[in-house]
């Protein structure tokens, strides 16, 4: 994969569309206002080491299937928690059925399953739903005991 793919993401603070790298070191700011960005992209067995584990910022991983109701559920959580997290986190979703690699490499036994890797490292794991504070409480305590 190349860092040059690239996403398109509304800024929350201005409108603005600004298209942010999948991969790429920094935290994405917004063109227009200068306001960090929330970094939402897919990964796959492919461009996993670049997209997530390359990451200068705490990365959540989302190992989701299209068949699972916990997951369509879990996922607008964890989006409005990388909107209230933005420059904080990087949210990078999988779907284990499409990346068997990664679901064996991190022993998926149910989806949802919630990562956060910190410069690759898995420092946190949650399996199942939950909420969006329920989440942004188990990110923050999960990087903050890290960084602690």
């Amino acid at each position: 994969m190349s860092t040059m793919q690239a996403t398109t993401v509304s800024c929350p603070h201005c409108g603005r569309t600004n298209r942010i790298p999948v991969a790429a070191q920094g935290r994405p700011k917004c063109g227009h206002c200068k306001q960090f960005l929330p970094w939402m992209v897919d990964a796959g067995d492919d461009d996993f080491p670049e997209v997530a584990e390359r990451a200068d910022i705490p990365v959540v991983v989302d190992l989701w299937a299209t068949w699972c109701g916990p997951c369509r559920m879990v996922s607008p959580a964890l989006e409005k928690v990388a909107i209230d997290l933005a420059g904080r986190i990087k949210l990078v979703k999988v779907d284990v059925d499409k990346n068997p690699r990664l679901s064996q490499r991190f022993e998926v036994q149910a989806v949802p399953t919630l990562l956060i890797l910190d410069q690759g490292e898995t420092i946190a794991r949650q399996a199942g739903a939950a909420p969006a504070p329920a989440l942004r409480q188990w990110v923050e305590q999960s990087i903050t005991a890290r960084k602690g």
